[in-house]
Order: C-alpha cells, then sequence, then structure tokens
C-alpha cells in the first residue's frame, strides 16, 4: 500500500502543502525552491520510528531552523500521511530549548476510526505496534523503510571503498557502505539478482566483468569491494573505479535488490553520470516503480526526457513558499509532439526554472 497522499505545513520553506503521490514521484526545480527540503522531511520521519527525533532535530539545528521562517513565523509542523485506508497525523511544536516535541500524534483507519497516541519526546508509534495494533505496524514499518539513498561521497574516505564487516548484510544502507558485504549476500543467496546487476553495471561500463567478493584472507569477518575486467583475473579496488562508475553500482544495486523497501527516496542520483548512464538508470525507475513506490529530486534533462508527464512534480516558490504540482499530460500534448519534456524545462514551459 503506497503512501497516496502527504500534507506538510510549517516544515522549512513549506508553509502549507497538500500532495498526491503516484508510483514513481520526480521533483523537478531551480536551486533553493525547496526539493531537498520536501525529501528531508522524509529523513526527519525516518529518525523520528528509529527513536531518534531528539537527537536528530538538534543536527539538523534545532527546532527554528525546521519551522517556516522560524519561530516568530511559526509555532508548530504538522504532517498527515495517507496509506489507502490507514493514516497517521503528528504535530510537533518547538520548546525553549529549541528542540521539537509532540503536540499531537494520532493513527486512523476506516475499520478502527481515530487512535490518539500519547506521545511526547518521541514517537508512540512503536509502543502500538507492539501492543499488535495493525495500523501502526504497517505505518511504522513504512517509514522505517522510508531512508533517503545518498551515494555522492565516493572521496577516498568514502567508506563503500573501505572495508567492512562481511556480516553486515541485511540490507543495502542509506550511503552503500556496506555494498561489498551486501553484494556477497547477493551473490551467496540471490544470484538471480546479481546477475541482473552485474548485466546492467556492464551497459554502462562494457569491459567490467564481475564483482571479486570474497572474505579477507586476514580476517574472514571482512570484506572490501574488488572487481575485474573481462578477459582478466586481475581484482581491481573500489578506489579504481569512477566516481560516476561507482555510484551506479549503488543505484542498481539498491533498484535491483530482491526485497524492496516500502518507498525508495533519493536526492539528484543522477550527479556524476554519463548521459547513457542516466537513461539506463531512467530504465531502471520506470521498472522499480511497477513493484515499490519512488520518490527522488533531479536537476538532470537526460532523466526529465526519459518520464512521462504524469511523473514528474514541479517545485517553485512563489510568495516565499516551496509550491508542487503535478504536470498534466493533456496540458503538454501538442507542446510534447515537437519537443522533449527536457526541453521544455529549458524554455521554461514547465515551470522550475530560476525567476525573481
Amino acid at each position: 500500500m503506497p503512501l497516496d497522499r502527504i500534507e506538510v505545513e510549517g516544515f522549512k520553506t513549506i508553509k502549507e502543502l497538500s500532495l498526491d503521490l503516484q508510483s514513481l514521484n520526480v521533483l523537478v526545480g531551480a536551486n533553493a525552491t525547496g526539493k531537498s527540503n520536501f525529501i528531508s522531511l522524509f529523513r526527519l520521519l525516518n529518525q523520528m520510528v528509529e527513536r531518534n527525533f531528539q537527537l536528530f532535530v538538534r543536527q539538523m539545528g534545532g527546532a527554528h531552523t525546521l519551522l517556516y521562517y522560524g519561530i516568530k513565523n511559526t509555532d508548530r509542523i504538522r504532517i498527515h500521511l495517507v496509506f489507502g485506508t490507514k493514516e497517521y497525523e503528528c504535530t510537533w511544536i518547538p520548546t525553549v530549548e529549541d528542540d521539537l516535541i509532540f503536540e499531537y500524534e494520532a493513527i486512523q483507519s476506516k475499520e478502527n476510526g481515530i487512535l490518539k497516541l500519547n506521545a511526547n519526546k518521541e514517537t508512540e508509534l512503536n509502543k502500538s505496534a507492539d501492543r499488535k495494533d495493525n495500523v501502526a505496524s504497517y505505518i511504522l514499518k513504512s517509514l522505517q523503510d522510508g531512508k533517503v539513498y545518498h551515494f555522492h561521497d565516493t572521496s577516498d574516505t568514502a567508506l563503500v571503498k573501505r572495508m567492512g564487516d562481511i556480516h553486515d548484510n541485511r540490507c543495502l544502507k542509506s550511503d552503500a557502505s556496506n555494498l561489498a558485504a551486501y553484494l556477497y549476500r547477493l551473490q551467496q543467496h540471490y544470484p538471480e539478482h546479481y546477475q541482473s546487476i552485474r548485466e546492467v553495471v556492464c551497459q554502462v561500463m562494457p569491459f567490467f566483468d564481475d564483482f571479486v567478493l570474497r572474505p579477507l584472507a586476514e580476517n574472514e569477518n571482512k570484506i572490501r569491494l574488488e572487481w575485474k575486467e573481462q578477459e582478466s583475473d586481475y581484482p581491481f579496488l573500489a578506489h579504481q573505479l569512477s566516481d560516476g562508475t561507482l555510484r551506479f553500482i549503488c543505484l542498481a544495486t539498491l533498484l535491483l535488490q530482491p526485497h524492496l523497501p516500502s518507498f525508495i527516496l533519493m536526492d539528484e542520483p543522477e550527479l556524476g553520470l554519463h548521459p547513457y548512464a542516466i537513461n539506463v538508470l531512467a530504465s531502471l525507475l520506470r521498472s522499480v516503480a511497477q513493484r515499490t513506490q519512488v520518490i527522488l529530486s533531479t536537476q538532470s534533462v537526460s532523466l526529465l526526457n526519459q518520464l512521462s508527464p504524469e511523473n514528474v512534480l514541479i517545485v517553485e516558490r512563489k510568495n516565499k513558499a516551496t509550491v508542487i504540482k503535478r504536470l498534466d499530460p493533456e496540458e503538454l500534448s501538442t507542446w510534447l509532439e515537437e519537443y522533449t519534456l527536457g526541453e521544455l524545462w529549458e524554455k521554461n514551459v514547465l515551470g522550475g526554472r530560476p525567476s525573481r
């Protein structure tokens, strides 16, 4: 059951928003319009259900940085999520210590009506789920799945390039720091999915043959990412992959894994990718959106060219607030006879371009 609608009030640049979501949702807009703010809300909700809400609010700069134009302008943040017949709503208010606490939290279903939870500093969803409440359990699982995947760090110190625990393989982490361990698990237990990842990587890196995945000889509890070229047994390290190729491997692994999360969130996944790799990424996104929900932001014309209008959400700032609207295929039908979506975006026919 996907997230059908989200309502947000008072969060960062979002003054008031009610947005219907589909299986594939691609946010497009100029810098500082609020794309990343919208995505970051899901990161906050994920940390909330992981019982890290207070710590994460402080790490994000405190309540005043999360409230729309600060405490003097906004006194609360309201969130309402609709998953089919199941709903979740909460309101957060600031404290004098610049924290956020719960003013209100409730779950709702057509079968059971509204159930108010007694949240204060942390959510009570976990406790309700422990009491076998089906609505709470479903919403909890969905928000736990709602990690924002971010594979931008491919520096020499990036964890994805370093050795890691071979048993850290239950799921791919949001920064792909356990990529080697996770691929090793797929190779051993899900060979068809592993082969699909390997074949897709070959599409963007034709000389690639396979990953070299094995416990380290000096410590069998550790593993690192290695790979080899066709017609060669010489193993290369992850440091010898280009940044774009390494990011694409992370993306392919995420989108082709055997057990997909309830929804996948990404912030500008096209960073550093060759245009052809972006085309392959678009194909993967369309395919995975048939099995789970995808929400991402982008500034890539190449990616936009591969999408249908109904997949695209235009993000703009109007009257000092983020506004998000979905494209209407009928309104664009005449334009699309001569131009691609990317060309229409560049011509500012769609909106979402810098403006005063």
